[in-house]
């Protein structure tokens, strides 16, 4: 037993680690992470670009793949990590009876604000991989909200990514419920669908910070805006998925979209190295670490419920931001148009280092 193992079964949440390393495959690092707890995998272009590029184990592959494009390059390789990972976590895909032991993929992120070349995309991710542990990743911009329920009325499990605010996560849930009603009418086995939609929440301080700083504010409140936001988009994912539109989806065998808090490795050095962790534990909730942030988990985090300890103080954090000239709409506004602009310019460069590392071989 560890404290991963405990944060699931006496607490309810799944850890899951936000990292994949075909070195780590092959020397035994993942399935290790996986007997301590881990309970699921994400990825995403700038993770795939660091493990390309600072290690040579995509070499031997890449040099055998002379005839593909980048993206197709891109594709093979990636697709054995994937698949790889996703063995690893078949039992506890089973176990959880298809609850957990996801690994998640991303579609192009250049095509973020694409409806339907998203839709292709992610058709194509899951019918090259063909995994049912697989989670494709969508991002919740405005026409990716079109997408997301396209995709889940075709029966497809979707990790909703690049979450940035609550009136944009209450779009998301809409989203998923609509597309379980598309499902439902298509008469498809409802409990064969999962979803999570992922918070990116380190991000939210980073920006709120830098405006209170901007604006002279107490320091009182910086910090504190992340955790707050959370734990109302946790109040908010109680709320929605206890009203009639899920229960009639539900006895029809539907799973609940669970909230997963991503980036939640401390940016700011002075704020404690588990404030994400430790500040956002619940039942149904899942938490995407870095592998830093899980080792210090292991090491010195605590196993308690933290989620719904305080929510009126997380509603008069966020008023007293308002209060100060904080618009935390607008905050979620520019951290989704950051979002994909990095996420696309990681693919890039993941494109060049792919094109680099062939013409070296």
């Amino acid at each position: 037993m560890t404290k991963l193992t405990d944060l699931y079964s006496v607490q309810g949440q799944s850890p899951w680690l936000d990292n994949v390393r075909r070195d780590w495959l092959r020397d035994g690092s993942m399935a290790k992470l996986i007997a301590d707890g881990v309970r699921g995998v994400t990825s995403n272009p700038t993770i795939f670009a660091k493990a390309i590029a600072a290690t040579s184990d995509y070499d031997e592959q890449l040099a055998s793949l002379t005839d593909e494009s980048p993206d197709e390059a891109f594709f093979a390789i990636a697709g054995k990590d994937i698949a790889d990972t996703a063995a690893l976590l078949a039992e506890v895909h089973e176990t959880s009876g298809g609850a957990d032991g996801f690994v998640s993929f991303e579609v192009r992120p250049t095509l973020a604000y694409d409806t339907g070349g998203t839709i292709a995309a992610a058709r194509q991710v899951a019918t090259t991989f063909s995994l049912p542990n697989l989670l494709v990743k969508v991002p919740a911009t405005e026409p990716g909200l079109a997408a997301i329920s396209a995709l889940t009325s075709e029966g497809m499990s979707v990790n909703v990514t690049l979450i940035f605010g609550l009136e944009r996560y209450d779009q998301v849930i809409d989203a998923y419920l609509t597309g379980l009603e598309g499902a439902a009418q298509k008469g498809l086995d409802l409990s064969s669908i999962a979803s999570v939609a992922s918070f990116f929440v380190s991000r939210v301080d980073t920006e709120v910070d830098a405006r209170l700083e901007k604006l002279g504010a107490a320091k009182e409140l910086r910090g504190r805006a992340a955790v707050a936001q959370g734990v109302l988009a946790y109040e908010q994912f109680t709320r929605r998925f206890a009203e009639a539109r899920f229960d009639a989806l539900q006895v029809k065998g539907a799973r609940p979209q669970r909230p997963l808090w991503a980036s939640t490795s401390t940016k700011n050095p002075a704020y404690p190295d588990l404030l994400y962790v430790d500040s956002l534990i619940g039942p149904m909730t899942v938490n995407t670490m870095p592998d830093g942030t899980i080792k210090d988990f292991l090491d010195h985090g605590r196993v308690a419920r933290s989620i719904d300890s305080d929510v009126e103080g997380a509603r008069a954090t966020l008023a007293a931001l308002g209060d100060v000239g904080v618009s935390l709409e607008e905050v979620a506004q520019v951290l989704e148009h950051q979002g994909v602009d990095s996420f696309a310019d990681s693919y890039h460069q993941l494109v060049a280092i792919i094109e680099e590392k062939r013409s070296a071989s």
